[in-house]
């Protein structure tokens, strides 16, 4: 299916590995041009490469997006490269987990501000690049936010405020011509995960194959998902064939939630 990406620039935090490379690289087939950013200049670099081996360039900028520079820096990245923004994704972040009574200001801090704050301030800074081009903005939460738990504290409350902030900012979206959607995706097979079956199977002493079929069935979904499944949705909500989507939080999740 030809979506019509051809030639638009795209913005993609977090993108040095994981859902946002995997988005980046899916972006570039459709024919976007990419500023991808992340904190391992190595990664960073391996994902660019992977964007342009599809014929695309791909501007990577490794900068902390909890610093205050970040999202001027990534802006004028866009505009000194292409001279236009159209689409941006805001997928960085991770936070910890735990036990409520001993997560700390600071670990609540921290996941507010990469995974909260870091997508206000880039929003409200790419806001008029957006609105010129009538581009697309979307954002990765992550299902925690429709099912919050209490092991993931921190993350149940990130995911939903980005959830209502989109949402929030959709309404602004109708009058300025800026799409505004959100997508919580469930368990992603990811290297994060990989990493959290590792931890299970050292703690347990079951074999991963285990681990994982625990974890699905804990959940409750058909699969893990893939970054692929994350990469082809955006790829087609910031589409034209996509463009009635607007203001919507997407459970992409196998089945995970049961209602909201």
């Amino acid at each position: 299916m030809e979506l019509g990406l051809s030639g638009k620039v795209a913005l993609v935090t977090g993108s040095s590995r994981g859902i946002g490379r995997g988005i980046a690289v899916a972006l570039a087939q459709e024919g976007c041009d990419l500023v991808l950013t992340g904190t391992d200049h190595a990664a960073l670099m391996d994902a660019a490469a992977a964007a342009t081996a599809h014929g695309r360039k791909a501007t990577a900028v490794a900068i902390d997006l909890r610093k205050d520079i970040a999202p001027a820096a990534l802006t004028e990245a866009a505009l000194s490269a292409y001279g236009r923004l159209d689409i941006l994704v805001n997928n960085a972040g991770t936070t910890k987990r735990g036990d409520f009574l001993t997560l700390t200001d600071a670990d609540w801090q921290d996941g507010y501000a990469l995974k909260f704050f870091a997508h206000v301030r880039l929003a409200r800074t790419a806001w008029p690049l957006l609105k010129q081009s009538h581009g697309s903005l979307v954002t990765i939460g992550g299902t925690s936010g429709r099912v919050p738990t209490a092991g993931f504290t921190i993350g149940s409350s990130v995911n939903a405020a980005c959830a209502a902030f989109s949402k929030a900012l959709a309404d602004l979206g109708k009058t300025d011509g800026v799409q505004v959607n959100c997508i919580h995706p469930s368990y992603v097979d990811t290297e994060r995960f990989a990493r959290r079956v590792k931890a299970d199977m050292e703690r347990t002493g079951k074999s991963e194959a285990e681990v994982r079929e625990w974890h699905r069935q804990d959940i409750g979904i058909v699969r893990l998902g893939t970054t692929d499944d994350v990469a082809n949705l955006v790829a087609f909500i910031v589409s034209p064939r996509g463009r009635w989507l607007h203001g919507a939080t997407v459970d992409l999740d196998g089945g995970e939630v049961k209602a909201f």
